[in-house]
């Protein structure tokens, strides 16, 4: 199956970024949204990022203006009935996504492949909810994702080679690294970071050290790039909740349980970057 036309649902950051890597590849793309001025901004951020290429002779002017042709946007989701491939970017919530799918399944031709960008939640299940579960796969981009390389192209139990091997194509014609993850709780990315960003939170909680030690430990002790309490400021401590939770919900071993303190600041509002206070202050 040859993938030309892609609808992109959810217009946050992952969304967008999503949207921006497919036009730039040459995809005509719906970047699709139930709120209208969620779609705007999502489009300014895209906007912000081709200029950022231009300003920096990345990219010529007209490279941007032709990038930003193959972008149409819609707040209904039937508006996306003529595209090969739908590429889910919403909350990260199963009820909320296995509705999605499933109005999806209704609307979209037969031959339509289904893909979430969810970090963590199981692909057979969201596949479940729909009469095409051979074509429902997982893509889970790395954030920012105009930036990071990595997809993990995660299979169902039910998704057909042709599915699989249409997406990893089109990954690599995205210019990223397609690497098939088998249908497991944080699949492989989150599986090994969230327990190393959720001890780093014990160590905290602990008295062990500091956040900025803890940070300038993994920095340069571990050659990371950035330490994991500044990470998981940027991902956002609820989402590494969320994601601690369904990890120890699936496998029901301890080692996976949620440090009290990400819970504490979860619960405090604190969440990180986006609210402007998590392990570190934001101004």
């Amino acid at each position: 199956m040859t993938v030309k036309n892609v609808m992109v649902i959810g217009a946050g950051q992952m969304g967008a970024g999503i949207a921006q890597v497919c036009m730039q590849a040459g995809y005509e793309v719906l970047l699709n949204d139930v709120n209208q001025d969620a779609l705007q901004n999502g489009v300014n951020k895209i906007e912000k990022l081709l200029q950022r290429a231009v300003d920096k002779e990345r990219i010529t002017e007209a490279d941007k203006s032709k990038t930003l042709g193959r972008l149409k946007t819609s707040t209904q989701i039937k508006d996306g009935g003529h595209c090969d491939l739908v590429i889910e970017a919403i909350v990260e919530n199963m009820d909320v996504k296995t509705k999605v799918f499933r109005q999806l399944d209704e609307i979209m031709p037969e031959q339509t492949i289904l893909a979430s960008n969810t970090s963590s939640l199981p692909i057979t299940e969201i596949a479940a909810a729909t009469n095409r579960p051979e074509k429902v796969i997982g893509m889970h981009f790395m954030n920012p994702v105009p930036v990071m390389k990595l997809v993990e192209v995660i299979r169902g139990l039910q998704t057909s080679d042709e599915t699989y091997e249409t997406i990893e194509t089109m990954t690599k014609e995205l210019q990223k690294a397609p690497v098939e993850v088998a249908d497991f709780p944080g699949f492989a990315a989150n599986r090994v970071l969230m327990p190393m960003i959720n001890e780093a939170i014990f160590a905290v909680y602990e008295g062990v050290a500091t956040p900025e030690d803890i940070d300038t430990v993994m920095k340069l002790g571990m050659n990371h790039p950035m330490g994991p309490l500044t990470l998981a400021d940027f991902i956002g401590l609820d989402t590494c909740l969320y994601i601690m939770e369904v990890l120890y919900e699936g496998f029901s071993d301890s080692k996976y349980r949620p440090c009290p303190l990400l819970r504490k600041y979860v619960k405090a509002g604190w969440l990180g970057k986006k609210t402007g206070r998590g392990f570190y202050q934001y101004h």
